[in-house]
């Protein structure tokens, strides 16, 4: 429904309410007559008549950007004019059908037509202006929420922009060492490091993908990496059917297996596991991997990887998702990272 639809249902709606109203008493009172019913038509056409003229006042003169303090005394003189207004064109009318009777008879009386009539206008008034306090509040949250959103996908663009460069400096890492190693195994690493950029690239700017491509990374990326450390690197997978109905932010799950390599295996002499395992529990999706080796606090407050890792949660999904890290005995670390079903979303108004 349309602004416009909604203020002229309210309006002849509310007018007509108590206008139904009045006669409902009148005809209780054995008072509602020809000529009664004549004046309660009359309080309808010009109640709605001067409200619509006053409506058009308040916007052109700009009364709802008004401060209360100063909204307040203009409110109470525009219903007093309004309702001396409504008064006397209801009698003019009245007079020319024959049916104003003793109603103008003396001045207590016409104060009395007059002051009958401030609280209709007041409450009209008052309804109007709470309408558009609410419209006002709930547009400056919403403006608000799109502010924020938009710093959100500035931020998010710049984290993804800076992964991007990272990982593959040290995917090259990676080959330059290998290549002096072995170097027909560093072609088999090259077309591994391919496979991962094609994917990369193909991701462009979303905010997240299905986990089954990201997986597909994490898989290329332990083949490159199990080429490299060969025996020293042991992995085991383990996935719940369910996970593939998640997606993921680009990179994320990958980005917590290097990490999990490069400061725990790598940094062993004979080497170690890294085991990765997903369940779906409580509708999110529960992302762990294991690895041996120590956690260091400097590197779990510090690496660049992690904390790209949680701004990027934190802007895609607040508070409904996290990463935790944390040592499970002398020799081996868990990393847990839990994903919700969906991505925070954020959603002028006219005058009616």
């Amino acid at each position: 429904m349309s602004k416009k639809a909604l203020y002229w249902i309210c309006q002849v709606g509310g007018w007509l309410f108590l206008v139904l109203a009045q006669s409902l008493y009148l005809k209780l009172s054995d008072a509602l007559t020809l000529e009664t019913a004549t004046s309660q038509f009359l309080l309808l056409f010009f109640g709605i008549v001067l409200s619509h003229l006053y409506r058009n006042l308040i916007v052109s003169y700009g009364w709802l950007k008004t401060k209360i303090i100063l909204l307040i005394p203009r409110v109470v003189l525009a219903s007093i004019l309004l309702a001396i207004l409504g008064d006397y064109f209801q009698y003019g009318v009245e007079l020319l059908l024959g049916i104003a009777g003793d109603k103008h008879q003396n001045t207590i009386t016409i104060v009395a037509n007059i002051l009958n009539l401030i609280p209709f206008f007041f409450s009209w008034s008052l309804i109007y202006f709470l309408f558009h306090f609410i419209e006002n509040y709930k547009k400056a949250e919403i403006e608000n929420l799109k502010w924020e959103a938009s710093i959100n996908e500035i931020e998010l663009n710049k984290l993804k922009s800076q992964l991007n460069p990272h990982f593959m400096f040290n995917a090259m890492n990676s080959i330059r060492a290998l290549v002096d190693e072995n170097p027909s195994k560093s072609k088999d690493a090259i077309t591994q490091l391919s496979n991962i950029l094609r994917n990369t690239l193909q991701m462009g700017k979303k905010k997240v993908i299905p986990f089954d491509e990201e997986f597909k990374i994490v898989n290329d990326y332990l083949a490159l990496e199990s080429i490299r450390y060969e025996e020293r690197l042991k992995t085991s997978v383990r996935i719940d059917p369910e996970s593939k109905t998640f997606s993921i932010p680009p990179l994320m799950i990958q980005t917590l297996v290097e990490n999990g390599i490069k400061h725990g295996v790598s940094k062993l002499i004979n080497g170690g596991v890294l085991e990765i395992e997903t369940v779906v529990k409580n509708d999110a999706l529960v992302v762990k991997i294991f690895n041996s080796g120590q956690l260091l606090s400097e590197i779990s407050d510090s690496g660049f990887g992690i904390k790209n890792t949680k701004q990027r949660l934190h802007l895609l999904y607040g508070k409904a998702a996290s990463l935790t890290i944390s040592n499970v005995d002398s020799s081996n670390v868990l990393t847990e990272l839990i994903i919700p079903k969906n991505v925070i979303s954020y959603e002028t108004s006219e005058y009616i």
